[in-house]
């Protein structure tokens, strides 16, 4: 088959992330607002191309005073660097329906080369005749990698903010015409 275009649907996608905070606890966020290019062979996903980008001013942690935050020069910087963006380079067929994507990630004025677990969910019509997939991704990056260092000592010993951040994509994407 040849590749198609596939379009997110965003009120059927999510993208999360957690971070340890002061080494005994998660907090979880999310990003409201992404995109995707994505042009793919479902039967061939190695052969893909795909580009991500999240509007880093999206982020939700449910605490506004936290989200504020995160928003400033301290953490993402979004007035100089609004977006977090991924381009895929190399994709490897790991198992049934399973696959290692590696590509650039760009964040904070950095590009690094990083590698995401993804599943291929299936695919099928929607009650209106729309052909939609699903895939989940999983990964982490370290936030000190980009140039987020922003922290404080624990007086217990450790950090505030761990350096591994999570992240978990759940992608529902409609086929184009």
């Amino acid at each position: 088959m040849a590749k198609a275009k596939w379009v997110v649907d965003a009120t059927h996608s999510s993208v999360d992330f957690s971070v340890r905070h002061m080494m005994i606890a998660k907090v979880k966020g999310t990003f409201h607002t992404f995109e995707a290019n994505i042009e793919a062979d479902e039967n061939d996903l190695t052969s893909a191309d795909i580009s991500f980008k999240i509007d880093l001013s999206s982020v939700d942690t449910r605490n506004a005073d936290r989200d504020a935050h995160l928003k400033t020069a301290d953490f993402f910087n979004v007035e100089q660097y609004p977006t977090l963006e991924f381009k895929a380079t190399a994709i490897t067929k790991t198992g049934e329906g399973e696959y290692a994507v590696t590509g650039d990630v760009s964040l904070h004025g950095v590009t690094r080369s990083e590698t995401f677990d993804v599943t291929f969910e299936g695919a099928g019509k929607d009650p209106w005749g729309n052909v939609k997939a699903g895939f989940s991704a999983t990964g982490a990056i370290k936030r000190s990698d980009y140039g987020l260092t922003y922290n404080a000592a624990l007086e217990t010993g450790g950090v505030l903010i761990g350096d591994e951040v999570k992240i978990s994509l759940e992608i529902e994407a409609l086929q184009q015409a």
